[in-house]
């Protein structure tokens, strides 16, 4: 059984795929059509748009941080779910509300389930950086 919190993030991730699909729709109203499809679990959904939200308000910036994190890949030819997968360990390590080794194996985990073969170790790398880069490993 996963815990709150990874599937929160799990469901974060389709909550941002979905929104950068749609031509950054309102979360709200993906948030709705999402639980449909996976059934009703509030608090597991509210978490999952309070991370999308903050994502969302602040992707330029977690943007950039990724783009300068990632040597020789830009965020234009990067995968949507590696992509938002970056995203959401940036903003959890900038955040500090778990500790960094949890949000970057949580957003390694999510690349094993929802990434390509090659996008775990990416990930990793490009968040452990960034982390040392934060001061927060």
């Amino acid at each position: 059984m996963l815990r709150i919190e990874t599937k929160s993030r799990a469901r974060a991730l389709q909550l941002l795929y979905a929104w950068e699909l749609r031509g950054h729709a309102p979360l709200a109203q993906l948030a709705t059509g999402l639980s449909r499809l996976t059934g009703p679990e509030p608090r597991v959904l509210d978490r999952a748009e309070a991370l999308a939200s903050g994502v969302v308000e602040a992707v330029e910036s977690l943007d950039g941080e990724a783009a300068r994190a990632s040597e020789n890949w830009r965020l234009s030819r990067m995968a949507v779910v590696e992509r938002n997968i970056l995203r959401l360990g940036i903003l959890e390590l900038r955040q500090g509300e778990v500790p960094p080794k949890v949000a970057i194996d949580e957003a390694v985990r999510l690349a094993h389930w929802f990434g390509g073969s090659r996008a775990p170790g990416f990930v990793n790398g490009v968040l452990d950086g960034i982390a040392h880069a934060l001061g927060r490993l």
